[in-house]
């Protein structure tokens, strides 16, 4: 049995007949659109996308940023200077 990665769930042809009322209806949560009862793909709103790539963002530059750290290497700025 294949895990849903979200509370809410509807099937495809629910999902067809009025994607905007889904969406509204989620609140902001996610949603499982299940064809066959097994998920096709999983609908955010906007918001919520937006803010999975900024966490994917620093999840990818934090071994830079520590990378960088360990080099002792800092230029100081001012923000006067900007």
């Amino acid at each position: 049995m294949q895990t849903l990665l979200a509370g809410l769930a509807v099937s495809m042809s629910d999902f067809k007949n009025n994607p905007a009322k889904v969406l509204r209806e989620a609140d902001k949560r996610p949603v499982a659109v299940l064809s066959h009862n097994k998920p096709a793909f999983y609908m955010v709103d906007p918001e919520v996308f937006e803010a999975l790539l900024d966490e994917l963002d620093e999840v990818r530059l934090a071994p830079i940023i520590k990378q960088r750290e360990a080099r002792g290497k800092f230029v100081k700025v001012s923000l006067k200077d900007l």
